[in-house]
């Protein structure tokens, strides 16, 4: 018997393929179709011949969406985005690992134990699926998302994504690293876009363009993100792990230690990533204020393979133990 995910991903797929061969149009864009379709529960497509009609209608019937949970709701989409990425050769379209995304929200369920409701933004939304992982672990918060991509159809498939599972995001289809019009928030968390920002003159207005050249957009993130947050709020970065050996990284440096205290840095196992050179870690950051206190020790940590259990439960018991000493004199947010 097939799980609930498989079983909704079979109906999501099979409907979608229908609608990219009728309209012409991606898989991508199909899969974005057929989930405002299940959301409305109404077939939104006019052009759509009435005997596609039927056969849609007859996939949809096989499903009841309040039978499934958010988490099972988000796999299958995140299952069906990951079959339609693998035809698109953007490396941004990239998805962040499930472990990881998983590992985020447990360390975030940790740094905002004490607030009952907050603020978060993700500045590289993507197609939500990091953002939809935090909220779905942490369910027994009232948490306001906020999310921004400068590229429409992953914001689309943000959008029918966070409806399907009925998170309270706010959406925005723009450049990130354009005047964003977001009130600061709590937390910040992103899988930073690795690469130059084409942009030289929208990059003068950052402390860490470039001198000459292209400005690196990640180190431009990293500032728009603490812009974007509130005194003693908390920004988690999925970061390369060569960040700091560029010849821009003394400026990063600088910036990092003027503005916030590093309160961690998670290096994620290798074996996650198609190659050392593409490995990546978690670094935690607190924006700098009158009353937060920079931590004893910050947290450095070298994950072991997440499929190593008792290696990672000794791990999770070394980072509890820090989150309890540290926490219980920092102030809250």
């Amino acid at each position: 018997m097939n799980s609930p995910v498989e079983h909704l991903f079979t109906v999501l797929n099979k409907t979608a393929e229908i609608l990219q061969e009728e309209l012409s149009c991606s898989y991508l864009d199909a899969i974005a179709e057929t989930g405002e379709n299940l959301f409305h529960e109404t077939i939104l497509q006019d052009e759509v011949s009435e005997l596609t009609k039927k056969r849609l209608e007859k996939e949809y019937s096989l499903i009841k969406m309040d039978k499934f949970s958010n988490e099972e709701i988000r796999k299958a989409f995140q299952l069906l985005i990951l079959k339609g990425m693998k035809n698109s050769a953007q490396p941004n379209h990239q998805m962040t690992p499930d472990t990881v995304g998983l590992f985020i929200s447990y360390l975030i369920t940790k740094l905002m134990e004490k607030k009952s409701n907050f603020t978060i933004l993700d500045p590289a939304i993507g197609s939500g699926n990091l953002l939809t992982t935090i909220l779905n672990q942490n369910s027994n918060k009232e948490i306001t998302g906020f999310g921004v991509d400068i590229d429409d159809l992953l914001v689309k498939l943000a959008y029918v994504s966070a409806n399907l599972q009925q998170h309270s995001i706010q959406l925005f289809n723009q450049d990130s690293l354009e005047q964003l019009f977001i009130e600061p928030v709590d937390m910040v968390v992103s899988d930073l876009p690795v690469g130059y920002y084409p942009n030289d003159i929208g990059a003068e207005k950052f402390e860490l363009r470039a001198e000459k050249g292209h400005s690196y957009s990640h180190h431009l993130f990293i500032e728009q993100s603490m812009k974007q947050v509130k005194e003693g709020g908390y920004l988690l970065f999925l970061i390369p792990n060569s960040l700091f050996n560029s010849e821009q990284a003394v400026k990063l440096n600088q910036y990092i230690k003027d503005n916030s205290f590093i309160q961690g840095l998670i290096q994620l196992p290798i074996s996650l990533f198609a190659s050392e050179s593409a490995a990546k870690s978690i670094f935690i950051l607190q924006r700098k204020g009158a009353t937060i206190i920079p931590p004893k020790q910050a947290l450095l940590v070298d994950l072991p393979k997440f499929s190593n259990k008792v290696a990672m439960n000794d791990i999770i018991e070394r980072i509890n133990e820090w989150f309890k000493e540290e926490k219980s004199e920092s102030s809250p947010v």
